[in-house]
């Protein structure tokens, strides 16, 4: 069996924790806190560049016209008849998210939501 010691701290420290720690042990938590730290200590965080964001942004519309040129393809193919109103729109979305596409204006911002 290994040799113990006590280690006295703060009573806050100790409820932070419990509060973190799920169902590990409080030493087995420590040690993997500290272990993590010594690992990592010297790493800077890695965020995502402008570039990588637009980059994103211009995948996703594409992803989503696709999804919308797939999904006036299946109901057309389905015989299923829309309003022409409704297909008009759907037209209209398209070649919005088409003409925004094929504009490469620098000046466009990428804006990302957290919730």
């Amino acid at each position: 069996m290994s040799e113990k010691r006590m280690l006295i701290v703060p009573a806050e420290l100790t409820k932070k924790i419990d509060d973190n720690r799920g169902d590990m042990g409080q030493a087995e938590f420590i040690n993997f806190l500290i272990d993590n730290q010594l690992k990592g200590g010297t790493k800077e965080p890695q965020y995502a560049t402008k570039e990588e964001v637009y980059s994103l942004e211009q995948d996703m519309k594409k992803l989503l016209k696709s999804f919308l040129d797939f999904f006036v393809n299946y109901v057309v193919e389905l015989g299923r008849q829309s309003p022409e109103t409704d297909f008009e729109e759907l037209t209209n979305k398209l070649e919005g998210i088409q003409k925004d596409l094929d504009s490469d204006s620098e000046e466009k911002t990428a804006t990302i939501k957290w919730k």
